[in-house]
């Protein structure tokens, strides 16, 4: 299984490479990348369950109708972008904004947060406008639809520096960029650029009335383009009908392929935050009130006090982010953290692949393993404690899960059908 996701992932970044370094592609480099990912996010399961792979996969579904099927051409003179494609796209971001609403903080996040008063009224304020009222300006002509787009890529920019919204915010930029038209982009480029270049020739052939001949393959193209206006309208019907619903659900796919789809990051947010802190003990008695208990520490999720946030976007740490949403669930709710508690117990090198620091290394594996909850908050700037180098406060809540060994874990396995997890041969003296 693993080397099936390795053989899928290498496909895919071998086809995006092409793209990237060629500035081109077609409609099968698209579909198959297209393919590639959706397979994976269909057996991710968990780990593939954030609203921004329906995005990703909605957003590439479109891509493969700006692209010509064969030709690899910076500028396909044959075969533009039509129209619908680019519409296609625009209602995208229209309702990805109004769907919209910091899980993982970056150290921007600290200074934002003890930003003063009005200035957090400001960001309401702004926020409000670009979810709510320039989404609309899409539809108010040419000029008011690059505003829209010219708004939406500034607010995702500054989105992109003050949190850590894994590729969520750049994979936003994208359908932004259909808001605007050559004429508007065209400052961008070099004069001396060849697609710049073939671009204007296009348009001067254009305003000279000069068209290319009608062929088999142009017909086809505009009964594909038709053929996918139809289809998104068609699976656009229940995705507008929730948006106007009392009982609106966010993130969700109304087709199996995950074509059409509602949107709500963050659409409900927590007022405080709260970290599941995994900790292990070498004693023999997890109640004995001498036992020492030493904590794990994530990728980036706030653990250490006096570790500063770290910088991530768009890089996406799944297991920082599944652990953010453990923390305002039970355990019973997330029973996967048991299972990572498990694996802890047995110094899994996979897990612990996922982790920065396992205080275990080199020594015996922990005897037992528990979950200890955590309130945290920023450390005010100019406190004593920030003065000790701390940018976070934290107070205990209380256990999120008790104390587990690898024997006592064995019965919650097997009635789940995990693979128990077993200690390698001289792991603990």
């Amino acid at each position: 299984m693993d080397a099936n996701l390795d053989a899928l992932a290498v496909g895919g970044m071998a086809l995006s490479a092409v793209v990237l370094v060629t500035g081109t592609a077609n409609m099968v480099i698209m579909a198959s990348l297209w393919v590639l990912y959706h397979s994976l996010v269909s057996v991710g399961q968990l780990w593939y369950s954030f609203g921004w792979e329906s995005q990703l996969l909605e957003t590439g579904f479109l891509s493969i109708f700006l692209c010509p099927l064969w030709t690899l051409s910076q500028v396909p003179p044959r075969c533009p972008p039509s129209l619908i494609s680019i519409w296609t796209f625009r209602w995208l971001i229209v309702r990805i904004m109004l769907g919209a609403t910091q899980p993982v903080p970056n150290p921007m996040s600290y200074y934002m947060h003890f930003s003063p008063w009005w200035f957090h009224r400001f960001e309401t304020i702004s926020n409000h406008l670009v979810e709510l009222v320039f989404p609309f300006f899409t539809f108010l002509g040419r000029r008011m639809c690059v505003v829209n787009g010219a708004v939406q890529v500034l607010f995702q920019a500054v989105l992109i520096t003050s949190g850590n919204l894994s590729f969520l915010n750049w994979l936003t930029i994208v359908p932004s960029l259909a808001c605007f038209d050559d004429a508007a982009l065209g400052f961008l480029f070099s004069s001396k650029s060849g697609a710049k270049k073939a671009v204007l020739e296009i348009q001067k052939e254009e305003a000279a009335g000069r068209t290319l001949k009608p062929s088999k393959g142009m017909f086809i193209r505009r009964v594909v383009n038709v053929s996918l206006a139809v289809l998104i309208g068609y699976l656009s019907v229940p995705v507008v009908m929730n948006l106007f619903s009392s009982k609106q659900v966010m993130n969700t796919s109304f087709d199996p392929l995950r074509i059409v789809n509602t949107y709500g990051a963050f659409g409900s947010i927590t007022k405080e935050r709260t970290e599941v802190i995994f900790q292990g003990t070498l004693s023999g008695d997890p109640k004995d009130p001498e036992a020492l208990w030493e904590e794990y520490q994530f990728l980036c999720k706030p653990g250490d006090v006096q570790r500063r946030p770290c910088f991530i976007s768009p890089y996406h740490y799944r297991l920082d982010w599944l652990m953010w949403f453990a923390a305002f669930q039970t355990y019973e709710q997330s029973e996967w953290v048991i299972h990572i508690a498990g694996r802890l117990l047995s110094n899994d090198s996979s897990v612990l692949s996922l982790i920065d620091y396992n205080p275990f290394q080199g020594r015996d594996t922990p005897r037992w393993v528990r979950g200890e909850h955590f309130r945290y908050r920023f450390t005010p700037p100019g406190s004593s404690s920030a003065a000790e180098g701390k940018w976070w406060l934290r107070k205990r809540i209380g256990a999120y899960f008790p104390a587990v060994d690898l024997e006592g874990l064995r019965g919650y396995f097997q009635s789940r059908s995990w693979p128990h997890p077993h200690l390698k041969p001289g792991s603990r003296t």
